[in-house]
């Protein structure tokens, strides 16, 4: 039977979302699935890897029967899959203890006992990275230093891309060379583990997943999981990317000046970079682009729709009931009451850093701050200022990014979020940026079926996949006078930050949460 249709799956920090793409890019079946996040104490994070993969298997059912095609029409499928994820392995290939995620900040210790052992410069030289809590190396460090009954059971220590690629039936653990940059000890100027810092730090590379290039065919989908997951036994599976490479290749970031901003639970920036590049003022980090041989400049907030998504659960709760009593969106609701706010929200002012400040302040004790609130402010305010503080953080990264050297002319926006035009109109101001939305929004998956379409060789290169499969929707104008308000609200967000970091209040409030 003809080869008509290419399938890309993401695994994402709350749920994985499956889709079916015909080989022009339009999405002709798609399903999603959630599962939580836990929080045993303040800045941990884990998550349950078995129950992400049955949900993965779910979704993929479920789009594949929405669809209508039949299985065996399916050229191949790879994935996309949140990146920083610590998943401890017997073995039995069975979990040891739950996966630690990539939010999860537990760390500041051992990043202290990294930079005892090696100074932030000869880090950040070695793996492009500033050293601090996000990347493997702290957790496996934390584990073993804290729970040594578990690191001792350790075979493997994997991510959640090479635990779905296993789960779907190849027999080796591998990861793709992006994700390996988020082990914390990947030399990336020599394409492999740097042996410097795994003898400094005791890691044996034997229990590391094998590092392999985006869009190889690693294996196939065995007996067992096609009845789990509704593919055909046999499909080609090919190694994916994380999350944000992937969405890169998706929006179609693969040349000059190209960048994007993704908001999903996260938030990140990506931006092309042509050869081997290091961030001179050492914030942002470089990651290998799925375009083999091409790289990423790149950042990423701890929190952005997340934190919007809190906002709408924890404070409007009425706006909530009200939705659900109509049949309609919350986010239909709250649209309303920001699109008759002023931009700038009245004065009110948010920091959202509910998960940790990341690129560029790297802070993991900063904490979600609102400011300026008097008795004129309302919800709509409220609303708004949350919107607008998550924006005016992912401001603070890019500027960051092009303060590097990066060149940045052109910035899709993806997520969640850029169902609202309303809030994309306030990327537009606050990026003082032309910014334009995608056809099919969920760029990860758009970029996990490309990446699948050129290992299965439907594509000859990853360039000619984006072209076929990448569609721009809307497009948007800065408006002035909103540019001028939002660059004086940048300057109080900026000395906001400043103000409480420099007096210790956030170090305070952290060490107070403790007690909790």
């Amino acid at each position: 039977m003809a080869k008509k249709y290419l399938a890309g799956i993401d695994i994402g920090t709350t749920g994985s979302k499956a889709m079916i793409f015909d080989m022009h890019g339009n999405v002709v079946g798609s399903a999603y699935r959630e599962y939580p996040c836990i929080y045993p104490k303040p800045g941990w994070v884990e998550q349950d890897a078995q129950l992400m993969i049955a949900q993965m298997m779910e979704a993929s059912q479920e789009a594949i029967a929405k669809s209508g095609v039949e299985p065996s029409e399916i050229a191949a499928v790879s994935f996309s899959a949140q990146r920083c994820c610590t998943i401890l392995l017997d073995k039995q290939g069975e979990l040891i203890r739950p996966m630690i995620s990539w939010q999860d900040n537990r760390t500041p210790a051992e990043v202290a006992d990294i930079r005892a052992k090696i100074s932030d410069d000869d880090y950040h030289q070695i793996t492009g990275f500033p050293n601090n809590t996000t990347w493997m190396l702290s957790k496996m460090l934390w584990v073993r230093k804290n729970e040594p009954q578990h690191w001792e059971k350790a075979a493997k220590v994997v991510q959640a891309h090479d635990y779905a690629l296993h789960a779907m039936g190849v027999e080796e653990y591998v990861n793709d060379v992006s994700d390996a940059r988020y082990y914390g000890f990947w030399d990336p100027y020599a394409f492999q583990w740097s042996t410097t810092l795994l003898d400094m730090f005791a890691i044996d590379p034997a229990i590391l997943p094998k590092p392999t290039p985006s869009c190889t065919q690693v294996g196939v989908v065995s007996k067992a999981a096609a009845a789990k997951s509704g593919f055909a036994a046999g499909t080609p599976i090919c190694v994916g990317a994380g999350d944000q490479n992937s969405a890169a290749v998706g929006a179609g970031v693969v040349n000059p000046g190209d960048a994007s901003v993704s908001m999903g639970t996260a938030g990140a920036a990506v931006a092309y970079v042509d050869t081997p590049f290091r961030d001179p003022n050492k914030i942002t980090f470089v990651t290998d682009h799925a375009l083999y041989g091409k790289w990423l400049l790149e950042g990423y907030q701890a929190g952005a729709a997340g934190v919007y998504r809190w906002f709408r659960d924890e404070v409007a709760t009425l706006e909530k009931a009200q939705a659900q009593q109509q049949g309609r969106d919350v986010y239909e609701l709250l649209n309303q009451l920001v699109a008759h706010t002023p931009p700038g929200a009245k004065g009110l002012v948010f920091l959202p850093y509910l998960a940790s400040a990341a690129t560029p302040r790297w802070n993991p004790a900063a904490r979600g701050t609102l400011a300026g609130l008097t008795f004129a402010h309302d919800r709509g305010c409220l609303a708004r200022a949350f919107m607008e503080g998550i924006t005016l953080d992912m401001r603070d990264m890019l500027q960051s990014m092009i303060n590097s050297g990066v060149a940045i002319s052109n910035i899709r926006i993806l997520g969640g979020v850029t169902k609202s035009p309303l809030w994309n109109q306030i990327q537009a101001d606050i990026y003082n940026r032309h910014v334009e939305t995608l056809k099919t929004t969920d760029a990860a998956v758009v970029g996990a079926a490309i990446i699948a379409g050129v290992g299965a060789g439907v594509f000859s290169n990853i360039r000619e996949g984006v072209a076929q499969m990448v569609k721009t929707d809307q497009q948007y104008e800065p408006i002035a006078e909103h540019v001028a308000i939002y660059n004086d609200l940048y300057d109080v967000f900026c000395r906001m930050y400043a103000g409480l970091d420099e007096k210790g209040v956030f170090t305070a409030l952290a060490s107070f949460q403790e007690r909790f």
